[in-house]
C-alpha cells in the first residue's frame, strides 16, 4: 500500500499544479523512487491511493511495467492513513502488506532497509512492524516526538513536547490489515489509535534501518535530498 493521496501543502508552490508524488528528486518522481524500492524488495503488486491531481497520477502510474499498480480512488474524499488503507482492503487482500509513504528516501549503508523489515517480521508476535531511523541520522527528524524501542523491538510512541525520543518512523512498515477490523469501515481516520492499542497489547514493533534517511517534506528538503543523491552520481 503506497499512501500518495495527500495534498502536499508543505511542498507548495511545487504542488500547485502537480501532486506531491510526482515531484522530482534527482530527476525521478518521488512515487517512482518508492516503487523502485518496493520492486527491489520483491513486491509484484502495489496499490496506490490517489486524490490530488488524480488524473496525473493515474496516467503516470500506467507506464510502470515492472510491477502491477492498482489504483485506490480517493477523489471524493481524503481518507487519512487508516481510512486510506481500509478503503483499499478489497484490493490489498488479507495477507500482511508493506505500507509506504511517498516522501521518504534513503541512502543504503548496509542491509537494504526493506530487507531489514522482512527479516525482522515475526507474524506470530507482531501486528505492525515499523521501519525507524535513529535521531541524528537523517534529514527531517524534527521535534522531540517519536518512538522508544526496547531490547525486543517493542515500541512506545511519544507525543510529549518535553521528552526527546531516539527514533522516528520513516513511513515504511509491515502491517496486518486485520488491525483495522475495529475501525470505521468507511470515511477518514488516522492510524495512530491503532498504534496505541497494539502498543498496549505488546504487538507494536520496530526495526532500525541501516541507511541515511531523507524526509522530503518541503521544497528545501527536496533540494537537500537532491544534493545528497547527486553526490553519488
Amino acid at each position: 500500500m503506497v499512501l500518495a493521496a495527500g495534498l502536499g501543502t508543505r511542498m507548495r508552490p511545487l504542488t500547485d499544479h502537480t501532486p506531491k508524488a510526482l515531484i522530482e528528486v534527482a530527476g525521478r518522481p518521488l512515487i517512482d523512487h518508492v516503487l523502485d524500492r518496493l520492486a527491489d524488495a520483491g513486491v509484484e503488486r502495489a496499490v496506490v491511493n490517489v486524490h490530488h491531481f488524480a488524473d496525473q497520477m493515474e496516467a503516470h502510474l500506467s507506464r510502470r511495467s515492472d510491477l502491477e499498480v492498482l489504483i485506490s480512488d480517493e477523489r471524493g474524499e481524503l481518507l487519512d492513513s487508516g481510512g486510506g488503507i481500509q478503503h483499499a482492503r478489497p484490493l490489498l487482500g488479507e495477507a500482511p502488506i508493506f505500507v509506504a509513504n511517498i516522501d521518504s528516501l534513503w541512502l543504503d549503508e548496509g542491509l537494504p532497509p526493506l530487507e531489514s523489515l522482512k527479516r525482522a517480521w515475526r507474524p506470530q508476535d507482531m501486528d505492525i512492524l515499523m521501519l525507524l531511523v535513529r535521531r541524528g541520522h537523517g534529514i527531517g527528524f524534527e521535534g522531540p516526538q517519536g518512538f522508544f524501542m526496547d531490547e525486543a523491538g517493542r515500541l512506545t510512541h511519544s507525543t510529549s513536547p518535553d521528552v526527546v525520543t531516539p527514533f522516528a518512523n520513516i513511513g515504511f512498515g509491515i502491517l496486518k490489515p486485520q488491525v483495522l477490523d475495529d475501525q470505521p469501515k468507511a470515511g477518514p481516520f488516522p492510524i495512530q489509535p491503532v498504534w496505541r492499542r497494539l502498543q498496549a497489547e505488546g504487538r507494536f514493533f520496530g526495526v532500525e534501518m541501516q541507511a541515511f534517511w531523507m524526509h522530503v517534506g518541503d521544497p528545501a528538503a527536496r533540494d537537500a535530498a537532491e544534493a545528497r543523491l547527486k553526490e553519488l552520481t
